[in-house]
């Protein structure tokens, strides 16, 4: 039963590019149970505070005894500046607004720890993604556990259980190189090679936003024909272009498309990941994507034929060992963020 008494209850935030999510936490056993969650718009936001203000003030009884706050971007002195947003996160500003103690972390170590906290078995959590081959690797409980998500952004968490817990290092890998493995990455590569002057990141494609960029590039190379439909997403704002894109994937051939290179995508950059992180206790795909899309994960070897075949064939037998799992939990990043407080991470 949580423990919901003065004193105990933890607020945390999860806080990306586009969705600000807050929640009261209690402890329940060795766990929490959440006892209050909200989302917000982070871009209608001005601030972490004016939303913790107003969520506070709907149950004045729930009052918190502290706080983590996870946020998309590097901690630098208790401090966030998010990566796809024009604010910041500032520990020890808040701390003195709030009037307890607060910890700011990376989004994707809560992830990271919450994903080493959850037990891989538990269907209703997470789903194995099965190899080429059917076959279902166990996770080495003593092994590395890597995060690979897309939303916004993409973002990358690792850690590993020691004999004090789980350790959890922070990480920008999702700013890595954009994977060229054929003539069509090398094409989009070179399409998206004129905006950052070292190249395009796998986060260029490998997101939301990187959705909207495939599809525009298979349009202009004119791999895809243009129809009415495809004018249309092209005519709106560009924020609002991945939600429509993914919305007609059943129906718009070039949606379905850039929505199937995108995966291949991703996973060229989970065997990247893979082959440096060697994460025998496991590879778990999350993010907004990735859960709106996990069916398409799931459905054949779409997401293994790229992850289990790479430009090094002695490391693909090693590709094929790893546990891979596609993250159904969406709260934990929520639950992940107390156990980072718990652990003073």
């Amino acid at each position: 039963m949580a423990d919901g008494t003065p004193g105990t209850v933890m607020l945390v935030a999860d806080v990306g590019g586009t969705n600000l999510n807050l929640a009261l936490l209690a402890p329940e056993g060795q766990g929490f149970q959440i006892l209050r969650k909200t989302r917000f718009r982070t871009q209608d936001e001005r601030s972490l505070l004016e939303p913790i203000q107003r969520f506070l003030a709907e149950e004045p009884t729930l009052r918190p005894g502290r706080a983590c706050l996870s946020g998309a971007g590097p901690v630098r002195d208790r401090r966030i500046r998010l990566t796809h947003a024009s604010w910041e996160i500032q520990g020890a500003e808040l701390e003195a607004a709030l009037g307890i103690p607060v910890q700011v972390v990376n989004d994707f170590t809560a992830l990271t720890t919450g994903v080493l906290h959850l037990d891989p078995a538990d269907t209703s959590r997470v789903a194995p993604l099965p190899h080429s081959d059917g076959a279902l690797p166990l996770p080495d409980p003593q092994g590395v556990a890597l995060v690979v998500g897309a939303g916004t952004g993409l973002g990358v968490g690792f850690g590993v259980p020691c004999p004090t817990g789980v350790q959890v290092l922070p990480s920008e890998g999702g700013h890595i190189s954009l994977p060229v493995f054929d003539e069509e990455t090398l094409a989009l590569w070179r399409h998206l090679a004129g905006h950052p002057p070292a190249g395009p990141s796998a986060e260029m494609a490998v997101s939301g936003p990187g959705l909207a960029r495939i599809f525009q590039f298979l349009l202009y190379s004119g791999r895809v024909p243009t129809t009415p439909r495809t004018e249309g997403i092209l005519a709106l704002p560009e924020p609002e272009r991945p939600a429509a894109i993914a919305a007609l994937a059943e129906a718009e051939p070039a949606c379905l498309r850039a929505l199937d290179l995108l995966i291949a995508l991703f996973a060229r950059t989970c065997a990247d990941l893979g082959a440096a992180f060697l994460p025998t206790g496991g590879l778990f795909l999350a993010g907004g994507l990735v859960a709106k899309h996990a069916a398409r994960f799931l459905e054949g070897p779409r997401f293994m034929a790229h992850f289990e075949h790479t430009h090094g064939p002695h490391l693909d037998p090693l590709l094929r060992t790893l546990p891979v799992f596609v993250v159904k939990d969406y709260d934990l990043s929520l639950t992940g963020a107390a156990h980072a407080w718990r652990m003073g991470t």
